[in-house]
C-alpha cells in the first residue's frame, strides 16, 4: 500500500519517537523478566521452591491480563503522555519493592501488582504507533520497537548478572540490588515520558505545519476506510480478534517459557552459576534477535506476505526450542537458542500488523488490548506448563519440547490467517 507521507516526515517521526519507545520497552521487558536472573539466588535466600517460583513468575500475567483492556481505553481517552508516565512510574516502584519479597505470599502479591501496574503498556504502544505510522510502514516501525526485548537482554543480562554480584554490599543480597536499581530506572524514564511524548501528530511542535498535515491526512483516510459499526464489546469479540488472540496466547506461552529459564539453561550449558559471565553469554541469542527484528518485518512489508513470513518464522522457532535440548553440544544448543530467540522477537511485529488492518478508534484500543491480554494468559501458563511437563515425564527436557509443540500449533494457525474469519469474509493478510 503506497503512502503519501514523505520519507523525510516519516524519518523525523521515527527518530523522534522510536528510540524513546524502545528505551521504555527495554525497561519494561527487563523488569518483568529479571526474575529469571534472580531465580537461583532468590530461591536460595528465601527458600521458595520451584513450583512456587513458577507460579510467582506467571502470576504477573494475571494482573496484566485483567486490566489490559480498561488501561488501553483510558490511554485512548486521556492520551499517551499522561498514561505512559503513570504506568512506568508505578511499575518501577513496585519492581523495586521486589527487594522485600522474602516469602511466597509477598512474592505472589508483588508480582501480581507488577502486572496490574504495567497493564496497558505494550498494547498502548502498539496503539500509539497506529496514531503516527501509516499501515504501509507500520511493521518496520513495530520491528524497531521490538528491538527492546533483545536489547533488554543484551544490556540487561550483563547488568543483572553484575548486580547479583553485589551480594552483601550495604547488607543487601545481590537480587535485592537488581530489583531496586532496575525498578527505579523505569520510574525515572516514566517521569521523562510525560515531558517528551506527544499524543498525536497535531500536537507535535517538532514537525512543520505541512508535515503535520500530510501525516494526519493519510492516517485519517486509513481510519475512515476501516470504520466499523456496532458496540465496542461486539467489535472486540469478532471471531478474527479471538482467532488472533489464540495465536498470540501460544506465541507468548512459548516466549516466556524460554525467557524465564534462559539464564539457568545457559548456566547449565556453561557449567557455571548465574552471574556476570553467564549474563554475557545469555545476551548472544538476543544479538541475533536484533538483526532478525530488523530484517524479517522489512521482508514482510516488502513482499506483502505477512502471514507466510510469520508462519515460517514460528516454525523455525519450534525447531530452535526443540534442538536447544536435543543437541548434546553446548555450541549447537546455543545456536538453536539463537534461532528461537530471533524468531520469537521478529515474528511479533509482523503479527501486530494483522489487527491494526481492520480495527480503529476505541475498537483498536480494546481489540489490541484483548489480544495482548490473551497473550498474557500464555505468559502465565508457560512456567506452570513447563514445570508440569518436567515432573509428569520425569525429564528436564519435556517442558521445552512441550513449548516447541505449542509453537508448531501457532505456526499452523498463522498459516490459516488468510481464511475468512467473519460474516463479511474479510481477509487479514
Amino acid at each position: 500500500m503506497p503512502t503519501n507521507v514523505s520519507s523525510a516526515t516519516l524519518a523525523k517521526v521515527s527518530w523522534r519517537l522510536l528510540p524513546f519507545l524502545l528505551l521504555m520497552y527495554v525497561l519494561a521487558f527487563l523488569d518483568r523478566a529479571n526474575v529469571g536472573f534472580a531465580k537461583a539466588a532468590f530461591q536460595a535466600d528465601t527458600g521458595i521452591g520451584d513450583a512456587a517460583f513458577a507460579f510467582g513468575a506467571g502470576v504477573f500475567f494475571v494482573g496484566y491480563a485483567l486490566l489490559e483492556v480498561p488501561s488501553n481505553l483510558i490511554m485512548h481517552r486521556v492520551g499517551a503522555r499522561m498514561w505512559m508516565c503513570r504506568i512506568m512510574v508505578s511499575w518501577g516502584l513496585i519492581s523495586a519493592a521486589m527487594m522485600y519479597a522474602h516469602d511466597e505470599t509477598t512474592f505472589y502479591v508483588l508480582r501480581f501488582l507488577l502486572g496490574v501496574a504495567e497493564a496497558g503498556f505494550f498494547p498502548g504502544v502498539i496503539l500509539y504507533l497506529t496514531y503516527w505510522f501509516p499501515a504501509a510502514t507500520r511493521a518496520r516501525a513495530m520491528g524497531f520497537f521490538y528491538f527492546g526485548a533483545p536489547l533488554a537482554f543484551i544490556f540487561g543480562s550483563p547488568l543483572s548478572g553484575l548486580l547479583l554480584e553485589f551480594d552483601g554490599a550495604w547488607g543487601l543480597h545481590g537480587w535485592q540490588w537488581m530489583f531496586m536499581v532496575e525498578g527505579l530506572m523505569a520510574s525515572a524514564v516514566g517521569v521523562w515520558a510525560y515531558f517528551y511524548l506527544d499524543n498525536r501528530p497535531a500536537d507535535a511542535k517538532w514537525l512543520s505545519a505541512q508535515q503535520r498535515g500530510e501525516l494526519q491526512s493519510v492516517l485519517d483516510q486509513e481510519e475512515r476506510q476501516k470504520q466499523a459499526h456496532g458496540s465496542l464489546l461486539a467489535l472486540m469479540l469478532q471471531p478474527r480478534v479471538l482467532y488472533l488472540g489464540a495465536i498470540y496466547l501460544l506465541i507468548q506461552a512459548s516466549v516466556y517459557g524460554v525467557v524465564f529459564y534462559l539464564p539457568t539453561q545457559v548456566a547449565g550449558l556453561m557449567g557455571r552459576q548465574v552471574g556476570f559471565m553467564v549474563g554475557l553469554v545469555a545476551a548472544i541469542p538476543w544479538l541475533c534477535a536484533v538483526l532478525a527484528a530488523w530484517k524479517i518485518p522489512a521482508l514482510a512489508d516488502r513482499t506483502g506476505q505477512h502471514a507466510r513470513v510469520a508462519a515460517l518464522t514460528l516454525a523455525a522457532c519450534a525447531v530452535g526450542i526443540a534442538c536447544s535440548v536435543a543437541l548434546s553440544s553446548p555450541f549447537f544448543a546455543m545456536a538453536a537458542l539463537c534461532v528461537a530467540a530471533a524468531g520469537f522477537i521478529s515474528v511479533q511485529p509482523v503479527f501486530w500488523t494483522f489487527p491494526s488492518r481492520f480495527l480503529s478508534g476505541s475498537a483498536a484500543a480494546g481489540g489490541i488490548a484483548l489480544i495482548n491480554s490473551l497473550g498474557a494468559v500464555g505468559g502465565f501458563i508457560a512456567p506452570v506448563l513447563k514445570t508440569w511437563a518436567e515432573k509428569t515425564f520425569a525429564s528436564a527436557s519435556a517442558g521445552l519440547y512441550l513449548l516447541a509443540a505449542l509453537t508448531v500449533v501457532a505456526a499452523a494457525l498463522v498459516a490459516g490467517i488468510r481464511l475468512r474469519l467473519n460474516a463479511k469474509q474479510a481477509v487479514l493478510a
